[in-house]
């Protein structure tokens, strides 16, 4: 464990006492609303090496002592240590050596396990008695899992929209589940939990959103140190992942800035953030730190990073690592999911596969090199949100028990010729 010094602005460096997990900065409130981080002593790192990290549990806790809880305190479901794949065929596609970060086998089969088992063993071990969140699936879902596995009730504020596979797992999992029809009242509902009842939040807690308890997104460094140590301490050139509010974006950032301040790795990866509306675009092309809210065009397939305003935890993990964002279609989400799937073997969530066109999109336009080696972080499987696939597909074709007249569909429905004359 590392021992928190406190917390500071993200954008002032205002400092703030770990208790102030629940708060945003009130400096930057008016002029750019701004998250909390979690900060530590200058020299809480040094005596961590990277033998002392190979010889820890096959989990992310094999990090602790980067992190703000012990591991003697872990609620654990075996998280962390997931697969990185290489998919050479995309990558072939793209001109570039891509490696897809599979966060579908973690437990609840999503990368938000990595902030829920940090920030529920965080919650048990300050007392709390009620964990609470507003999630369009995955956080809730997440956090739902290791608040039972705590023994704590669960409260999740969703919306009437949320996709059905994930309020299903969020209420097996026991979580008290109710369901708003304006998708940002859920946020006014936990404000109003945390400040009545004491409440623990995990997710986003205040309108506009900032991002979510800072205790919990110091699981998100743990992505970082998997990729660079199972790339045997090398930094990728970039890395890239679906955004919505950044909390995973910035997670990553800080978890390769301390490495290298380690110098366990050379330098840190560029940053690519996957968004739908384009509000970190359009802010980054803008300038300024109040994040843009831009209109919504449509109503996205990625419900789950749908949001039109982002937030400057995001902004700034682009800015501090030379990033880009880019605005995803629909219609790339489809075609990518596909390919991944049917060449690489990986199925994703639709809202996960946005790395995968922005990483096709960033090498068509010349940014990403042809040697560069990308890492594109698949955040959950295709089961949480099987509908647009569904959709997608269409109907199975139905035969009659005759293999001819299976072989004469299997022709002129997929294309594909099989038999003797294959």
């Amino acid at each position: 464990m590392a021992s928190p010094a406190g917390l500071a602005c993200v954008r002032c460096g205002a400092a703030y006492p770990i208790s102030r997990y629940a708060v945003d900065c009130e400096r930057c409130r008016g002029e750019a609303p701004a998250n909390l981080t979690v900060t530590y002593a200058p020299d809480a790192f040094a005596g961590i090496t990277r033998g002392a990290v190979a010889s820890g549990p096959l989990t992310l806790w094999r990090y602790a002592a980067f992190l703000p809880v012990d591991a003697r305190d872990a609620v654990s479901l075996g998280e962390g240590l997931t697969p990185l794949v290489p998919a050479p065929r995309l990558g072939a596609a793209f001109g570039a050596r891509l490696y897809v970060k599979d966060e579908s086998r973690n437990p609840t089969w999503s990368f938000k396990d990595r902030l829920a088992t940090v920030v529920v063993s965080a919650a048990r071990t300050l007392g709390a008695r009620v964990i609470a969140s507003s999630s369009s699936g995955n956080a809730g879902a997440a956090v739902a899992a290791y608040a039972a596995r705590a023994g704590l009730p669960c409260v999740v504020f969703t919306f009437q929209a949320a996709a059905g596979p994930m309020v299903t797992q969020m209420r097996a999992y026991g979580a008290l589940v109710v369901a708003v029809r304006d998708k940002a009242d859920r946020w006014k509902l936990l404000e109003a939990g945390v400040q009545r009842f004491g409440w623990f939040p995990t997710s986003p807690f205040v309108a506009p959103v900032v991002g979510s308890n800072p205790l919990g997104i110091e699981g998100y460094k743990t992505l970082a140190y998997e990729i660079a140590e199972q790339l045997d301490w090398q930094a990728p050139d970039w890395c890239v992942l679906p955004v919505c509010y950044g909390d995973a974006l910035y997670g990553v950032w800080k978890g390769f800035e301390d490495l290298r301040r380690l110098g366990w790795i050379a330098r840190s990866p560029r940053l690519v953030a996957a968004e739908i509306y384009g509000s970190l675009a359009a802010t980054l092309a803008a300038g300024g730190d109040r994040l843009l809210d831009v209109p919504k065009t449509h109503d996205s397939i990625a419900a789950s990073i749908g949001a039109t305003q982002s937030t400057y935890q995001a902004l700034h993990a682009l800015r501090a690592s030379r990033g880009v964002a880019v605005a995803i279609r629909d219609d790339e989400l489809m075609t990518w999911q596909a390919r991944m799937a049917a060449e690489e073997g990986l199925y994703a969530e639709p809202s996960s596969v946005a790395p995968v066109a922005a990483v096709q999109r960033l090498r068509a336009d010349g940014a990403i090199g042809r040697d560069d080696s990308v890492v594109a972080v698949i955040t959950a499987g295709g089961l949480k949100d099987p509908a647009p696939t569904a959709r997608h597909q269409g109907d199975v074709p139905v035969v009659p028990a005759d293999l001819d007249a299976a072989l004469d569909t299997l022709r002129s429905v997929y294309g594909v010729t099989l038999g003797d004359d294959a």
